[in-house]
């Protein structure tokens, strides 16, 4: 299975602002924005003045790395989000957070989005009481996402829900951690999504 092998350091440093995907190390002064708050390579340290494409490119690279995507992975979800009724902006970014190894990461099952990604596609998680192993699986209104009983006791689970405080669990989700278990509440909306993004310039991109 294709995935993105680059450093995770680098792409927070890439995007200049801290994008929390490797866990429990980017609250800490090893973070590598926290050590080198500038973009790799060579001329990272210059002036960078981007242009209208430039920043919708960038807006797009970073929400991609956000969520751990590749290209054609987000195009087609761009693309089922144009198709929807409504403003397509909100639907890509509604649909993104309705990811199961997203829903997993805020439920507070793991520590970043690639750790929950691993744990679903080994079998961890079940849905509805079924197991699912598709990190891309989009739940629903109603759906119960919970750990499977045989995998209660891992400790990278137990120790993941002991940290979950560093972050907010959003208002669509409903933690049960006693039973290490998730409702979806409600489809989430745009006020929900509270990390810093711009849409808008992902669907300017698209739409050229």
């Amino acid at each position: 299975m294709a995935r993105n092998t680059e450093s995770v350091c680098r792409q927070c440093r890439r995007e200049n602002q801290k994008l929390f995907l490797k866990g429990d190390r980017c609250y800490t002064d090893k973070c590598g924005i926290e050590r080198r708050g500038y973009p790799p390579g060579q001329h990272g340290q210059g002036r960078i003045k981007f242009s209208e494409y430039g920043l919708q490119l960038r807006e797009k690279q970073k929400i991609k790395r956000i969520y751990g995507l590749l290209e054609s992975q987000f195009r087609n979800l761009f693309e089922k989000a144009e198709r929807m009724k409504g403003v397509t902006g909100s639907n890509l970014l509604s649909m993104l957070e309705r990811r199961l190894d997203n829903v997993a990461y805020r439920s507070g099952f793991a520590n970043s989005r690639s750790e929950a990604r691993q744990l679903v596609r080994h079998g961890h998680f079940a849905v509805n009481g079924r197991k699912v192993n598709i990190p891309s699986y989009l739940v629903a209104k109603g759906d119960v996402v919970e750990i499977r009983e045989r995998s209660k006791s891992i400790a990278r689970i137990g120790g993941a829900l002991e940290a979950v405080k560093r972050r907010e669990i959003p208002q669509w989700l409903e933690l049960d951690a006693a039973n290490m278990k998730s409702k979806v509440r409600d489809l989430p909306s745009r006020d929900d999504i509270t990390a810093p993004m711009q849409e808008r310039l992902v669907v300017e991109l698209y739409s050229k």
